[in-house]
């Protein structure tokens, strides 16, 4: 299939390669990105990997926890102007106020708890007739934790970002370091054993190509590998990372010097995961003017 300029450029973007090896890359792949990406990182030509997911949405996370009972919670909106909404804000504090008074799971039961006669689904509906703009519970976490575990709540950029985690036999104080620590590296798993073999074993074989591209003999490429699976582990898994606050020790380490046992974290970026068609202002605003 012919590659388009579009699609070179958007491989260059995602991985810092050069055009014409990101041209390569596709030809190679039949235009298959992913595959594109797997072929440069194993020509060794570009160390970048595609971003996990696309953040887009508007809105807002936040923590509410009441004794032994937390939620975590995401409300979306349209833009980031509504976002900072008094009104916006108020409607995402009667929400988390009444998923932590009763136990629900699913965004369904969620949306037909009842607070002042209207279902959490009507107080959106009229949020969004009242704002102008579409808003949603996107989703929740409610947690409970033992009595000798601690809660770590963690809030960045006035709601953009929040972290959850229990901990047990350490502080408070701790347990927010750790979910301070996870709002600014964002891992995608807790330890090595949450790692799915699949994507282990797609890793390896990324590395093992790589190493054996670079002239190694394969008994050093496999110890090469060996070390590389290691700086991927500390990439992606909490618990592996370099700690934020004192490098020479990792999060696992960290939490083992406290007395500490992680036993769950949540993780919410307001967005993530959702595409979201852009729009310039230009076009919005002459889109307006038409419609007027």
């Amino acid at each position: 299939m012919a590659v388009s300029a579009s699609q070179v450029k958007e491989l260059r973007e995602m991985t810092g390669a050069g055009m014409l090896d990101c041209k390569k890359a596709l030809d190679a792949t039949n235009g298959d990105f992913d595959k594109a990406i797997d072929w440069l990182r194993e020509k060794g030509i570009s160390k970048a990997k595609k971003k996990e997911a696309r953040v887009a949405a508007e809105g807002l996370t936040n923590i509410y926890t009441e004794g032994d009972t937390a939620v975590i919670l995401e409300v979306n909106s349209e833009t980031d102007f509504v976002a900072k909404n008094d009104n916006f804000k108020e409607l995402i504090d009667t929400i988390g106020k009444c998923l932590i008074h009763n136990e629900v799971n699913t965004l369904e039961e969620a949306n037909k708890l009842v607070v002042d006669g209207k279902t959490i689904d009507e107080l959106v509906i009229d949020a969004t007739a009242k704002i102008g703009e579409k808003i949603t519970l996107r989703r929740f976490s409610r947690i409970t934790k033992d009595s000798n575990d601690v809660f770590g709540a963690y809030i960045h950029m006035g709601g953009k970002i929040s972290v959850l985690s229990v901990i047990k036999g350490a502080s408070s104080e701790v347990a927010r370091d750790v979910s301070m620590h996870a709002a600014a590296m964002n891992p995608k798993y807790i330890k090595i054993s949450d790692v799915p073999e699949k994507e282990l074993e797609h890793e390896r074989k990324v590395l093992t190509e790589e190493a054996m591209n670079e002239g190694k003999p394969k008994e050093i490429a496999e110890k090469m590998v060996a070390g590389r699976l290691k700086k991927f582990y500390k990439e992606v898994c909490l618990e592996e990372q370099p700690f934020i606050k004192d490098d020479s020790i990792d999060v696992k380490t960290y939490i083992k010097n406290s007395g500490g046992e992680l036993i769950s974290l949540v993780r919410y970026e307001v967005g993530e995961g959702i595409v979201k068609e852009t729009t310039s202002f230009k076009d919005e605003v002459m889109s307006q003017v038409n419609n007027s």
